[in-house]
């Protein structure tokens, strides 16, 4: 029967790839000699089960439509067939869009017509084996079962006679001479079709000279298969009927992915990888499903994650998984206590998997350890540039050599034998690993080094790597409340700043879905101002002010490139850089179909004017911290205060970053407030200047607030002076002490907000129309906020439980995401998020208290 689709020639396979995931897609096919096998009696062809089943497959996918264009007269097509109602067919060589054609026609056309059958019978009778095919608009003239010399005298004498009366349009096939009295054209039918459903690329698959016109059409993204021998304007050709179901199985099984995506893994069993320079996320069955290099802002050379096995992955696991035998699932996935180092657990087999510490921070080494006494498989399919650049890869004695990538990369493996093969574009490896107890095989996947050669011993790199975490943690002082997630917490968010620039990730991750199938899709692995200072304030409280003190000087530094403090954007790249335009990585289905995949952020280019006061925040934890405030740190108050005075006036987008017109946000004044309030008293206990314009323009700030974001007909603090919508963020009029928290208005603010946008173990962020299409999960952030809240009034009951229901939704790791859908019970969002976690140890610390 069918050919396996890697049977298919390898360019035809990435063509059909690239043209699964075209917007709108049309599938158009002849039927004799293509969906059919051609068989000496054609009453009796009928298609191919495998054809039928892939077309009717393709037809239920969105944005897809399917047509079989033939020169069957339309209703003779529907019978044999008996395609499914969701395949158009266009009988007579796409004369025929109908079943009621034939009374269209104009009355001279029916004469012609009626002419034409009357002539031709004359010329066929008595010609043994030669019949006519009687259609709405034409009559065709069959020669296939005739002798070879009745046929050539019965084809001459059509060619030479009616064939060349007016108004006749006349077509060739295969033993076969149709006249009609309309014009038919497989082309003009296919361009018919094509405008109808607005397809943005179409493919079709012909055997017969019929079908050279439809190819002619064909341009662009276009493709075009040509089924058996003979000469023709198509780009590939395939055997028989057979290979073209096997085409369309393909393309539907390519299409349906790039639709919906891959079987996703759950978002919250991820689990992240970190060196401090840059991370990566295993699956739970040790599928390293995402990677960028040279940094972790930069394009992935590992995206499974958003684009299945074709983007990119590395997957060890047992011998066996190919084929229909599926490979055991693990019995477990942790972290080695107290370190960033995960260990991938079957009942033979043991995957070990660290980012390696180093002094060269152009250089990633990732390292698997496999251990135990079984066969392993290991895959191992880089894709650089996100898949677009294609890829080679050359076996050596010390491993592999990825070619083809402007930055070099080896994987360091020596003794395993390697097979490679190709899918027309890139190169994977696969080796199958004989496992014994006490020999380990290590695999270094060294990025931005060319170099196979030994490097350290491996249990000195994975000393080395576990104490450098292990030594931190040491120094952190951590709650009793949930003190191993903490722990957890605390090393995530470590493992989002990078030691070279001291710049914070707000995720590990780009365009995890804030709805599966949604559009909320966005790139977080950036340094916002907001992000990075609450992430480095969570762990000035616990103990560590390296980070503040890396992250303020990453401030500093962008600040010395921009005329005035009031200039700063929202967010800059880990380096301290401004970001590119925002992009959309097209070829890219997205994790579990959620599309667009977002390359960089437009927020960049919002007015958010929050941003300052988180900055001031933290200047006053580190400096309660240390004791003391550096001048550079109170050159950055003096910054943020003289930003504030200038504009908060302003309306802004907000927090949420909203891709609307600007409001006058309650959190942004907040916040404004903030600056000047913490700047006021920094002053006061270190001896420092104040501007003595601080303190008035603070009492103006805090006056504005508690005027006009107060709405007495909702009796809630609300998102905006100029609206009635409610917003978790709304809740720092209380926590930040603008106002006092025993303040009626405060306890109004938290019921409202409770009652609005709190929906079992999650707390929304708004309910408003944002002007973006579809839904978003709960924030574990505003949760968390609420859960202080809680704390703020005296309900510390509810502070408990929402607590714990925190907790409950952290993945088996210990990691958490964005936010939690409580309807279907799974996490969303970017992975891990830093606003999670800080919110997770915020109220850990509170409740401890």
């Amino acid at each position: 029967m069918a050919l396996t689709a890697e049977a298919l020639p390898a360019e035809l396979r990435r063509e059909i790839v690239q043209l699964a995931r075209t917007p709108r897609l049309l599938v158009a096919s002849d039927y004799d000699g293509t969906l059919a096998p051609i068989v000496a009696d054609p009453s009796q062809a009928k298609p191919l089960p495998e054809s039928v089943h892939a077309l009717r497959s393709l037809a239920a996918l969105p944005a897809t439509t399917t047509a079989v264009i033939s020169g069957r007269a339309l209703r003779d097509l529907a019978t044999l067939s008996r395609l499914p109602a969701e395949v158009y067919l266009v009988g007579s060589h796409g004369s025929e869009f109908d079943v009621g054609f034939v009374h269209e026609l104009q009355p001279e056309a029916t004469q012609l017509r009626t002419e034409l059958q009357i002539g031709l019978q004359d010329i066929v009778r008595g010609k043994e084996g030669v019949t006519l095919e009687a259609k709405p608009a034409s009559v065709a003239v069959h020669v296939r079962r005739a002798e070879p010399d009745v046929a050539s005298e019965v084809l001459e004498t059509v060619r030479t006679g009616p064939a060349q009366w007016d108004g006749v349009e006349v077509t060739e096939g295969k033993e076969v001479i149709e006249l009609a009295v309309v014009q038919t054209d497989k082309g003009n039918a296919l361009d018919t079709l094509r405008h109808q459903v607005g397809a943005t690329a179409a493919i079709f698959l012909g055997d017969d000279v019929t079908d050279e016109k439809a190819f002619a059409r064909l341009h662009g993204p276009d493709l075009g298969i040509k089924v058996g021998a003979g000469d023709t304007l198509g780009r590939y050709r395939v055997g028989d009927a057979a290979d073209v179901a096997t085409v369309l199985a393909f393309l539907m099984e390519e299409r349906r992915t790039w639709l919906y995506g891959e079987q996703a893994p759950p978002i919250e069993r991820l689990t992240m990888l970190s060196n401090e320079r840059t991370v990566a996320l295993l699956t739970p069955e040790a599928r390293l499903t995402w990677m960028c290099h040279p940094g972790p802002d930069s394009a992935a050379v590992f995206a499974d994650l958003l684009g299945g096995s074709g983007a990119g992955h590395f997957s060890v696991r047992p011998h066996g998984g190919n084929g229909t035998q599926r490979s055991p699932l693990p019995l477990g996935q942790r972290y080695v206590p107290n370190t960033m180092t995960v260990e991938t657990r079957w009942s033979r087999l043991l995957v070990t998997d660290y980012l390696a510490h180093g002094t060269d921070s152009h250089r990633t080494d990732l390292i698997r350890v496999i251990s135990g006494s079984t066969t392993a498989d290991v895959e191992f399919a880089p894709r650089p540039e996100f898949g677009q650049v294609p890829v080679r890869l050359t076996a050596e004695a010390g491993g592999l050599r990825v070619q083809g990538t402007a930055e070099p990369m080896v994987l360091y493996s020596p003794g395993v034998q390697w097979e490679i093969t190709s899918d027309g574009m890139h190169e994977s490896a696969h080796a199958v690993l004989e496992l014994t107890d006490g020999d380990p095989v290590v695999l270094e996947l060294r990025c931005g080094a060319d170099d196979l050669s030994p490097a350290q011993a491996e249990v000195e790199r994975r000393d080395e790597a576990d104490r450098y975490w292990s030594e931190w943690m040491k120094t952190l002082s951590l709650p009793e409340v949930e003190r191993d997630l903490v722990a957890r917490s605390a090393l995530t968010l470590r493992g989002l700043c990078n030691t070279d620039t001291g710049g914070i990730m707000a995720a590990a991750t780009t365009s995890l879905p804030e709805e599966i199938g949604g559009v909320r899709n966005w790139d977080y692995r950036y340094c916002w101002l907001r992000d990075g200072a609450m992430t480095a304030q969570a762990l000035v409280t616990l103990g560590s002010t390296d980070e503040a003190e890396a992250f303020l000087d990453w401030l500093h530094r962008v600040l010395e490139t921009l005329p005035g403090p009031e200039r700063l954007h929202p967010l800059y790249t880990l380096q301290g850089t401004g970001l590119g335009p925002e992009a959309v990585i097209d070829s890219l289905p997205g994790y579990a179909g959620s599309r667009p995949v977002r390359v960089g952020n437009l927020a960049d280019q919002q007015v958010q004017l929050d941003v300052f006061g988180p900055v001031v925040e933290l200047i006053a934890h580190l400096a309660q911290a240390t004791g003391r405030i550096r001048d550079v740190d109170w050159e950055l108050v003096t910054a943020m205060a003289t930003a504030v005075s200038q504009r908060w006036f302003e309306p802004d987008h907000g927090i949420w970053e909203e891709r609307d017109v600007p409001r006058h946000h309650v959190y942004s004044k907040v916040m404004c407030w903030v600056t000047l309030d913490r700047a006021v008293k920094l002053a006061e206990a270190y001896g420092r200047e104040a501007d003595p314009s601080w303190g008035p323009l603070r009492d103006q700030i805090g006056q504005d607030v508690v005027k006009n974001g107060w709405h007495p007909d909702v009796q809630a603090f609300t998102t905006a002076y100029e609206g009635s919508d409610l917003d978790a963020a709304s809740l720092h009029v209380g926590l930040s002490g603008l106002i006092d928290p025993a303040d009626e208005r405060f306890q109004a603010t938290v019921t409202a907000i409770e009652a609005e946008l709190r929906s079992g173990s999650t707390v929304y962020r708004y309910r408003r129309d944002d002007g973006l299409p579809g839904d978003e999960g709960g924030f574990h952030l505003c949760a968390a906020w609420l859960i202080e809240a809680y704390l703020l009034i005296g309900r510390r009951t509810e502070a408990e439980e929402l607590f714990q229901q925190i907790v409950d939704t952290a993945g088996p790791t210990g990691l958490l995401s964005e936010e939690y859908d409580p309807i279907a019970e799974r996490s969303l969002g970017n992975h891990p998020q830093a606003y999670s976690h800080l919110g997770l140890i915020r109220c850990a610390q509170l409740l401890s208290a």
